[in-house]
């Protein structure tokens, strides 16, 4: 829960010295975008595992680079506000005040966006300005353009834009709510062109995102992201499959998110230290298990909700290929399917394909091997599957879990472990914790 706490920032990797990019741009910005509630991150975990369980509602305001207004509107003067709520009131140099992106005419700029949501999934959109998306997750995709786009929790993008409109007018930069109903109003902050003054607003309404439900407007933006002619492809083929199954549970009375019927619960003991050093007892030494039931309808709420709490580890062979079937599933009444995006710690993975309804052995047959792109974060759509494939070639020990915060706190989540063996020597910060604590000398 530290991110709802404000604990989130950004690392920019530049590319190596002599190397390019394969666009070119005249300058950058970067846009952390999260959600933000009054409620304390501590109450909001006791909302979470208390019984009978108190949601934690929706944010109440959404942010762009950590700034954002409640109860009043940058765009109140229109009158279609649908918020009803006054205009802002701002001078501009007040903490809450929108951080603006100042740009040259004809020029071109890359956005650097990062999406550290603790609930919410998103849609971004600049007024009167195409998108040209370049970049997923660190890693290059065929460049392609879209009039606004959808960010999930855990992903980043990075876009192009050109400023090749009215110069004498300055432009919405918009920020609103996907996959939930949107009682959280939208995030706006302003394009300002030179050499226009900054505060002026568009005359413009700012731009109305697709409806909160449409999820084939996302699987179309989700479908057109492939890797760039000449990044690496998957292995053909994979040594190990495994199936999670994404359902809401009752485990001792309590609402758990589950994987294959198992609710992730972390144990005292950091997994590193304990795997490296054969420490007995530190956690569940039963494997979770690889699938469930195949009778089980997707569809319908689970007829057996009671599930079981775990923290046992995939081991995973060294330079083994895996796939990962993510496999959505109806919550705890009909028609309550959420969507999930998925992070993978430690690695990037290939996004072979989504579906929807319950994943086939036949629908391998619509994989794509050819150009998938490299990720480190997946969304699976309600009553969907979505499809990955990493090699385990990284030693250590790797959570894989959905990175809504509520839903990773209410155990949504599994752990990787993969050449552990290979691993020399565990920093002592790595083991001050449960039963390492012991083999660390305390000075």
């Amino acid at each position: 829960m530290q991110r709802s706490a404000g604990l989130y920032g950004s690392l920019v990797v530049d590319v190596a010295k002599g190397e390019k990019e394969p666009f070119h741009y005249d300058g950058e910005f970067n846009l952390l975008l999260s959600d933000w509630w009054h409620k304390g991150s501590e109450e909001q975990e006791v909302d979470l595992s208390s019984k009978p369980f108190r949601w934690i509602g929706e944010p109440e305001t959404l942010l762009i680079n950590g700034r954002g207004q409640y109860n009043c509107s940058l765009a109140a003067h229109f009158s279609n506000n649908s918020s009803n709520l006054p205009s802002c009131q701002l001078r501009g140099d007040e903490q809450c005040a929108p951080e603006i992106l100042h740009v040259q005419p004809n020029k071109t700029y890359r956005l650097r966006l990062s999406s550290t949501t603790s609930v919410v999934s998103l849609n971004l959109a600049i007024g009167n300005h195409k998108l040209v998306v370049v970049e997923a997750d660190g890693n290059y995709i065929e460049p392609f353009e879209v009039d606004n786009m959808d960010i999930y929790s855990g992903e980043s993008y990075s876009i192009l834009f050109r400023t090749d409109q009215d110069p004498s007018q300055n432009y919405w930069i918009s920020l609103s709510i996907r996959g939930r109903e949107p009682i959280t109003p939208q995030a706006l902050t302003i394009l300002n062109y030179s050499p226009t003054p900054s505060s002026k607003l568009p005359v413009s309404r700012p731009p109305i995102s697709p409806p909160w439900n449409d999820y084939n407007h996302s699987k179309t933006f989700s479908n057109k992201i492939f890797a760039l002619v000449g990044s690496p492809k998957p292995p053909p083929s994979y040594d190990r499959r495994i199936i999670m199954l994404n359902t809401l549970n009752i485990v001792d009375g309590y609402v758990r998110w589950s994987i294959n019927n198992v609710s992730f619960v972390p144990p005292a003991t950091p997994y590193l230290g304990s795997i490296r050093y054969g420490v007995k007892g530190a956690f569940d030494p039963k494997s979770p298990p690889d699938s469930y039931p195949v009778d089980y309808d997707i569809m319908k709420p689970s007829p057996n909700p009671n599930g079981t709490y775990g923290n046992g580890v995939y081991k995973l062979d060294f330079n083994s290929t895996v796939d990962v079937i993510l496999q959505n599933a109806n919550g705890l009444v009909d028609n309550s399917s959420e969507i999930h995006p998925w992070h993978l710690h430690g690695h990037d993975f290939w996004v072979l394909g989504y579906g929807d309804g319950k994943f086939a052995t036949e629908d391998e047959k619509q994989f794509n091997l050819n150009n998938p792109p490299l990720r480190n974060t997946v969304v699976i759509f309600p009553f969907g599957w979505a499809a990955l494939r990493f090699v385990a070639r990284n030693p250590g020990v790797w959570p894989f879990h959905c990175h809504i915060e509520s839903h990773f706190h209410m155990g949504m989540g599994v752990i990787f472990a993969e050449g552990v063996d290979r691993i020399r020597k565990v920093p002592r910060e790595a083991l001050g914790c449960g039963l390492t604590k012991k083999m660390v000398k305390i000075k």
